[in-house]
């Protein structure tokens, strides 16, 4: 199979058909005649996808520097509600439910990698992926040159209760003590937030 960058760019259907021809994405089950159930094969093109859509979305972010200083502003400042308005926005103007078409074990990825993309808009903080604090790993966490540092777990919801995921992130920042990386390293105010997504949909909760 032959594509070119232009039919890639406009076919989401063609991007899928490539990326499972190069084994970026494997068969887990055949739906019926027409459709497929696909899935990440292992860890290291996990990692890969989630750069990726991180790249993605950081590009994007350039070109909305308003709304992405609000986000930053709004996640420093503990106005939860403000963060899920201006998430929300993204996920309805910026994504379809098909990027998410994959298992549910890996949707967390795409809004794992969405939301990286966007934090990159602010330059002087440190961001950290997938890292070791406390008793885990905690999906994101922030430090700023003020003292602030943030820590991010990120849920899907799979029966769409976003109530009941942001619930289950904090309790699991809580259990597994993600703030220790944060409170090691100096940050004297953290901030916990539980975000659950679904399909277009997100609830952010502060704690």
């Amino acid at each position: 199979m032959e594509l070119t960058y232009n039919e890639l760019e406009h076919s989401t259907e063609n991007l899928w058909s490539l990326l499972f021809t190069t084994g970026y994405l494997t068969q887990r089950k055949i739906l019926d005649d027409d459709r497929y159930e696909l899935m990440i094969p292992n860890r290291e093109i996990r990692s890969l996808f989630i750069t990726q859509i991180q790249t993605w979305f950081k590009d994007s972010a350039r070109k909305d520097s308003l709304r992405l200083r609000a986000l930053c502003n709004a996640l420093v400042s503990k106005q939860s509600n403000r963060v899920e308005t201006l998430l929300n926005h993204y996920l309805w103007n910026g994504i379809s439910i098909r990027d998410t078409a994959t298992q549910n074990t890996y949707k967390e990825n795409f809004y794992h990698g969405m939301l990286l993309g966007l934090l990159q808009y602010e330059e002087n903080w440190l961001i950290r992926s997938n890292e070791e604090s406390g008793v885990g790993y905690s999906d994101i966490l922030i430090e700023t040159q003020n003292g602030i540092g943030v820590v991010i777990e990120i849920k899907y919801a799979q029966d769409g209760n976003l109530d009941k995921a942001c619930q289950n992130a904090l309790q699991q920042i809580k259990e597994r003590h993600f703030t220790a990386k944060l409170s090691q390293n100096g940050m004297d105010n953290i901030i916990k937030y539980g975000i659950a997504f679904y399909q277009k949909k997100c609830k952010v909760v502060q704690a």
